[in-house]
């Protein structure tokens, strides 16, 4: 019994010591974040893929500082490597709707309370300006 044990323990050290001999992926092997998020949205069907595809219009022109990148698989935009808003698809989590959402690095910071996130059915030039304007805040 002390040999077998003995043995596996040799087997998962030998394997402990290959994994952290190898190189870790850089950001250049994982792919570029844009060409990723386009990708993703391209996957997505019917209004998510025309919504995501607006969407991502509208933040690059926003914020051309913020960078595009996968975040839980959705298309998501980082400043400084921390996520300040995202584009979630009404089908990937079974909702009647798309969601276009900010998370707490996003400054919009209004009173005691604020929206986070918006409901999306439909973009037109009334949203697609508010938007923008909430995006332009996000990172200022």
């Amino acid at each position: 019994m002390t040999e077998n044990r003995r043995s596996t323990k040799g087997t998962v050290k030998r394997a402990t010591k290959r994994v952290a001999a190898r190189p870790a992926p850089s950001r250049a092997a994982k792919g570029d974040g844009e060409s990723e998020v386009l990708a993703n949205i391209a996957e997505m069907s019917g209004t998510d893929r025309i919504l995501g595809e607006r969407m991502h219009v509208i933040v690059k022109a926003s914020a051309p500082t913020l960078t595009p990148r996968l975040w839980y698989g959705m298309p998501a935009y980082s400043k400084e490597g921390k996520v300040v808003c995202f584009f979630q698809s009404a089908q990937k989590f079974k909702t009647r709707y798309a969601t276009f959402g900010f998370m707490h690095e996003a400054k919009l910071d209004d009173g005691d309370m604020w929206p986070t996130a918006f409901a999306l059915k439909e973009l037109n030039a009334a949203t697609e300006a508010i938007i923008s304007e909430l995006v332009k805040k996000a990172v200022s």
